[in-house]
């Protein structure tokens, strides 16, 4: 009899995590597993690359309880009170004050949530993907019934917002925490010690034989361009740190440098680097493609990618550029030294403007040293044999 497992998610965006879910998916056996994707939202561009065997399903109501969840509570409490449910009114205050007083969110979490029933179904296992998200969190925790569940962290937990106090709560229903680099495990330890026992790092997962598949099919670069293209992959806001890309490509093409930068992701900063890519008269060389769903090509025929983040879980995009040999400058984000050897595979620089347009213009005045880091990656491996570890604990 197959085992049964959800994912739960916010949406199919086109990012890392998602794409790291999917690739996780295809490498498990079909014939031992019916495996579900719980969604929050029915969005994104990968909806159409879940595979047929998988079974998707959305979370009815949600946007009433992130709206609850989201908006000011004094907001809600106002409107309460115009309905004329002024006793839920008072009630929705005084928890909200004493939450903020006893700085438990969990209290809040199990007040507003109280009336959110059960998920329909039952599993052997429910996975909290994409992780750290207080709802999903608290979902899989409470609201889930499963013989085993697992809490999914993809991200520093130092650097987004993340409650420690309601997150401890939470993780201790959780019976195993992946965390997706070994940097970001010791800061999520380092936050909630009572853990440590039920951590492990968990790579993501790729197929280096489907990347390089993919890389053979469908479009690339179109353009009439014969210097050296640079490429970023990622969703467009600060995180990621295009800024920075745009910043530095900005110096280079004064100096008088034959490349162009290109980009691809979509996300909220379009505009502001819109705006920069203007500011700074290079638009005619920072070039935004737009989300891809599958960006391969373009790695493959770029002569130099660059991940200019400001913090990262355990970067995807840069395993696939590893995959398909390119040099690699990166900026010193949670497990960039997990994946680069400094100086032999690539580069590791300061998450500053001045830094990365260094390292970069070195690589692209020198040809001999682009190719001994791409020689030398045509050494490694970098086929991950972490679905073992899910597969093992799951049975």
């Amino acid at each position: 009899m197959k085992k049964k497992i959800v994912f739960m998610v916010i949406n199919m965006n086109i990012g890392g995590t998602e794409k790291a879910l999917l690739n996780m998916i295809n490498e498990m056996p079909k014939d031992q597993y019916e495996i579900t994707i719980l969604m929050l939202e029915k969005y994104g561009g990968f909806l159409d690359a879940i595979p047929k065997e998988v079974k998707v399903e959305y979370l009815e109501d949600y946007a009433a309880y992130k709206q609850l969840l989201n908006r000011p509570v004094k907001t809600t409490a106002v409107e309460l009170i115009k309905q004329g449910k002024i006793v839920k009114s008072m009630a929705l205050a005084c928890v909200y004050t004493l939450s903020k007083i006893s700085r438990s969110k969990m209290l809040y979490y199990n007040y507003v949530l109280k009336n959110l029933p059960e998920y329909k179904n039952k599993y052997d296992v429910a996975i909290a993907y994409a992780g750290p998200m207080d709802f999903i969190s608290y979902f899989v925790a409470k609201k889930i019934k499963a013989e085993k569940k697992i809490q999914w962290v993809h991200f520093d937990v130092t650097k987004i917002g993340f409650d420690k106090m309601l997150c401890e709560k939470l993780y201790e229903i959780f019976d195993k925490v992946y965390v997706v680099s070994n940097e970001a495990e010791k800061k999520l330890i380092r936050k909630i010690p009572s853990i440590k026992g039920k951590t492990e790092v968990f790579v993501n997962v790729v197929s280096q034989v489907d990347i390089l598949s993919q890389s053979q099919i469908g479009e690339g670069f179109n353009d009439d361009f014969h210097g050296k293209r640079i490429l970023t992959v990622g969703r467009l806001s600060r995180e990621k740190g295009q800024d920075l890309a745009i910043r530095a490509l900005a110096r280079l093409i004064k100096e008088g440098h034959k490349v162009k930068w290109y980009c691809i992701g979509e996300g909220n900063a379009r505009y502001e680097y819109e705006q920069l890519i203007s500011q700074l008269n290079v638009e005619e060389h920072f070039i935004l493609l737009g989300a891809k769903s599958n960006p391969y090509p373009y790695i493959k025929q770029c002569d130099l990618y660059v991940q200019p983040s400001r913090y990262e879980g355990y970067c995807i995009t840069l395993i696939e550029a590893r995959c398909l040999r390119k040099p690699i400058v990166t900026t010193n984000v949670n497990g960039a030294d997990e994946q680069i050897k400094q100086g032999i595979t690539g580069v590791i620089v300061n998450k500053d403007e001045g830094s990365l347009y260094n390292s970069v213009k070195t690589l692209i005045m020198n040809s001999k040293l682009m190719n001994t880091y791409s020689n030398n990656l045509s050494k490694e491996s970098v086929n991950s044999d972490e679905i073992k570890k899910l597969l093992k604990f799951i049975k």
